[in-house]
């Protein structure tokens, strides 16, 4: 019964039911580029997505960053011959047969090609924490916010800015930077990061951030 409880049969806005809290940058940011590779956005490759803008707006970030002289990580996906490093996921996701060894379709597009003392993460998983280096680095650094893109959203971005809440970074997801095949589960995964696993910025107020960085 709800007599004495007026309103309790409400489903609350995320506002509301206490999601959505804005998390403040920190001074110490550090580029996450995830997967940025042929295989997503060469025509013909099972895994092309059909959109380019991604990689234009990390191509955008990345500039930025290293104009602000800010730590940039790349990622990109390599197997063992069998695939035993990836396991279930291997098996579950058959186009990953293409990262199998140094394939044409692992390599790293030429427009967000790793320069200078740039660190190179190799991975197996959806996450690029997961079984990586990626935390330890960033710690060594003295990383405390994390901007990322790269592809799929709804698949390593996701994964990617989870476990870099949960490994004590803050995560911000650039918009126009990170890209999906399919608008549904792009902008669902969006939704979620924004109302419980960290910030979505648009590509122009990342930037910006990144020159009040370089001020300081």
């Amino acid at each position: 019964m709800t007599a004495d409880r007026p309103g309790r049969d409400r489903v609350l806005s995320q506002a509301e039911a206490g999601f959505e809290n804005q998390l403040e940058p920190g001074r110490r940011p550090a580029l996450l580029m995830v997967d940025l590779v042929r295989a997503y956005y060469e025509p013909g490759a099972q895994l092309y997505m059909g959109e380019t803008e991604s990689l234009r707006g990390a191509a955008s970030l990345l500039a930025a960053g290293r104009s602000a002289r800010v730590p940039v990580i790349h990622t990109r996906v390599s197997y063992s011959a069998d695939g035993a490093d990836g396991g279930y996921f291997f098996r579950k996701v058959g186009a990953l047969r293409h990262f199998v060894g140094e394939t044409p379709l692992g390599e790293i597009m030429p427009e967000v090609t790793p320069e200078g003392d740039e660190v190179t993460i190799v991975k197996q998983y959806a996450s690029a924490f997961f079984g990586t280096t990626l935390a330890s680095t960033l710690r060594a650094l003295d990383v405390d916010t994390v901007l990322i893109a790269g592809v799929s959203t709804s698949g390593c971005i996701r994964a990617s800015a989870v476990d870099a809440i949960q490994s004590g970074f803050i995560p911000i997801v650039v918009r126009e930077a990170v890209g999906d095949r399919d608008p549904a589960p792009h902008e669902a995964s969006l939704f979620d990061i924004q109302a419980k696993y960290g910030e979505v910025y648009a590509l122009a107020d990342a930037i910006a951030y990144l020159e009040r960085v370089k001020e300081v």
